[in-house]
């Protein structure tokens, strides 16, 4: 009798473990995160084409698409910083399909108390795309050769200096704000619309300092037309290895680096999340890949999905704080 009873439980539960089964292939999220992608995905840059953000998305994605064999169309979502592009985003179904590639959200957090969104809980964080140190340029006529010319220079014209941004709370802006506040002195910030213009002015002598990407300045450089007196990262790059960093000039806590990274709404399966990370990790591994990101100054960032959730989280704060410190206010 006890035979047959076990032999009866035995069937009954490889029955209920069937019937489990057959539950889990009917939930919407899991039979999500096994089909996906089935067909194409949008990437929203909520800044105008040809920005960092999305000049890195697109070398990094277009590579993704390859190994998913499924398109990731990249969309520019210009407007209120990047809060547009975003709030599309965080509203967007959590499957998969629309992501966001960005390097803003601690910015636009630190900026606008009011958002359309909340930066730390509506976004997953997949994957830092790379990140790109600035360098900090003069015109030769200014006699600037080092940082510490120009932080002398400054202290002994205080609130005489100015430096160019490409506009409020941009990389730029906070990379010149950290160098003010670490080296302690006082310089008056002029905001343009974008790098090009930054550049321009500061050929021009109208402006004495800027912290530029390196792709508007490397030729300039090179040509001796700028000054590159430090790189705003803790480690020189590869394309100026004769510059040093703003570290070795004695200024620790004045290095920024402006990254990028790839987000998705908050509730996508958590298969998906680590789907499209791990194709994102592969992605950036690829020589070719390497190459074209090296060319316009950008460094892979290698991170598990919690070491970025750290890392961004610590941004944030950071951002914060800096916003605070040099009462940076955004524009209406």
């Amino acid at each position: 009798m006890s035979v047959h009873w076990a032999g009866r439980q035995d069937a009954w539960i490889t029955s209920l473990a069937n019937a489990i089964f057959s539950i889990a292939l009917m939930s919407p999220e899991w039979a999500q995160a096994q089909a996906w992608p089935t067909r194409a995905t949008t990437a929203i840059v909520p800044f105008a084409a040809g920005s960092a953000s999305d000049v890195i998305s697109r070398v990094v994605l277009d590579q993704v698409s390859k190994q998913i064999a499924k398109p990731i169309v990249s969309e520019d979502g210009p407007g209120a910083g990047g809060i547009l592009g975003a709030n599309m985003v965080a509203k967007a179904a959590p499957d998969g399909y629309t992501m966001l590639a960005s390097g803003a959200l601690a910015t636009t957090h630190a900026l606008y108390p009011k958002l359309p969104y909340d930066t730390l809980h509506a976004f997953v964080p997949v994957m830092p795309l790379g990140q790109q140190p600035l360098v900090l340029v003069a015109a030769p006529s200014k006699g600037f050769r080092t940082v510490n010319d120009l932080v002398a220079a400054a202290k002994a014209r205080p609130g005489k200096l100015n430096f160019a941004s490409a506009g409020v709370g941009s990389g730029s802006h906070l990379a010149a704000e950290r160098l003010r506040i670490s080296a302690q002195f006082e310089a008056q910030h002029i905001p343009f619309r974008g790098a090009t213009e930054g550049v321009t002015e500061v050929l021009a002598g109208r402006v004495d300092f800027f912290f530029g990407p390196l792709a508007p300045v490397l030729a300039l450089i090179n040509e001796g037309k700028l000054v590159a007196l430090a790189v705003s990262a803790s480690t020189r790059s590869p394309a100026l290895s004769q510059v040093p960093t703003i570290t070795e000039a004695g200024l620790p806590d004045a290095t920024y680096v402006y990254w990028a990274g790839l987000f998705l709404p908050a509730k996508t399966p958590r298969d998906i999340v680590v789907r499209i990370h791990r194709e994102s990790i592969d992605a950036v591994q690829v020589s070719t890949v390497r190459d074209r990101l090296a060319a316009i100054g950008v460094e892979p960032m290698m991170m598990g999905l919690e070491q970025f959730d750290r890392y961004f989280r610590d941004d944030v704060e950071t951002t914060v704080r800096l916003v605070k410190a040099a009462n940076i206010i955004a524009q209406p």
